[in-house]
């Protein structure tokens, strides 16, 4: 099959053991972003599968419909950038594992590392030591500090274990029948989500962006937080009001902030108001991006292509559209 790969910014993937599996394939590799719509059709014209890098593309219907050769979208995790419904219509399979193996432990640890990095302001201490200043801010510990976790999912969990490791006080607010596991667990539940917001020292957010959580960190939530906290978001922007938390910052609750993902990325506006705080550590949307949790994502991800090239796709999204495309072949044979 012709194989395209969009979005590989460092070109790793022809790095890594798994994408030897795609041997018997042509692949074509972009290392730059296009949004584009026009340069995208033609990039892609003759391509039979797409490979995604999460939700670095948008795969809306416009572009569907430029794309008369593609049969197979393949990725990892959800997929709120693909047009589902376009892509039954035109019989173009959407492959992706919902991290049905384990849960992203490179996000986890790049948030825990944002946390630190933040709390004890290294990025600032790094600079002025650059710049032979020596000592220029004392930090905050973690011990004793009570970690709010939002949502208790796959990587929420795992946050939680580390916070108990530090010795941090873990609060944990979410969905009903998940704050019924983190109680299990043995965390501590908030009394509500003001609760967990005025009462966290450091708040991590942990929730899947869905129309019902859009937005769902208001401006009126960062205002109960203490002036001395931090708010770390590594999962994703529109989680956010927008707008509410450069405010928030800029009236001083939270007092910091750690951030991964951003409204528009890849974000490459130097005047961005984010980017402008010293009391704001941003780093470019690296929470997966790491050499072992590529190996394992992409070679899932790279399966799904062989196993749709041997007639048994696996962790189909859109089954319908299997019947869609046989129905195309048949007509095109001539087949009854």
């Amino acid at each position: 099959m012709k194989v395209s790969i969009l979005d590989d910014y460092c070109d790793t993937l022809r790095t890594l053991p798994c994408f030897d599996t795609l041997a018997g394939h042509d692949v074509t590799v972009w290392t730059d972003h296009v949004d584009d719509i026009d340069i995208l059709a033609e990039r892609l014209s003759d391509a039979e599968a797409l490979v995604l890098i999460r939700e670095r593309s948008e795969i809306r219907s416009a572009l569907l419909r430029r794309l008369p050769r593609l049969a197979l979208i393949s990725q990892r995790s959800a997929y709120p950038h693909i047009d589902i419904n376009t892509c039954t219509e035109l019989g173009v399979l959407v492959c992706s594992d919902l991290h049905s193996s384990s849960p992203s432990y490179a996000t986890a640890e790049l948030t825990w590392a944002l946390i630190l990095a933040t709390m004890r302001d290294l990025p600032n201490q790094v600079a002025a030591l650059q710049a032979v200043r020596w000592q220029t801010k004392v930090g905050q510990s973690l011990l004793f500090k009570t970690l709010g976790v939002y949502g208790y999912g796959r990587i929420a969990r795992v946050i939680a274990s580390y916070g108990r490791a530090f010795g941090m006080n873990v609060l944990v607010w979410a969905r009903e029948d998940s704050r019924a596991r983190a109680a299990a667990d043995g965390y501590d539940v908030a009394a509500s989500k003001e609760a967990l917001f005025a009462e966290s020292d450091v708040l991590s957010l942990h929730l899947r962006l869905v129309d019902a959580t859009r937005g769902l960190v208001a401006a009126d939530d960062l205002a109960l937080m203490k002036p001395t906290a931090l708010f770390v978001n590594t999962s994703r922007a529109g989680l956010v009001e927008p707008g509410a938390l450069v405010a928030a910052l800029r009236e001083g609750r939270p007092g910091m902030a750690a951030i991964d993902v951003f409204e528009h990325e890849p974000l490459i506006d130097p005047g961005d108001p984010l980017l402008a705080m010293d009391n704001v550590v941003c780093t470019p949307h690296i929470g997966y991006v790491t050499v072992d949790e590529w190996e394992l994502q992409f070679q899932t991800v790279f399966d799904q292509i062989n196993t749709y090239a041997a007639g048994a796709p696996t962790n189909v999204v859109n089954p319908e559209a299997l019947e869609v495309r046989t129905a195309g072949d048949s007509a095109v044979s001539g087949e009854e």
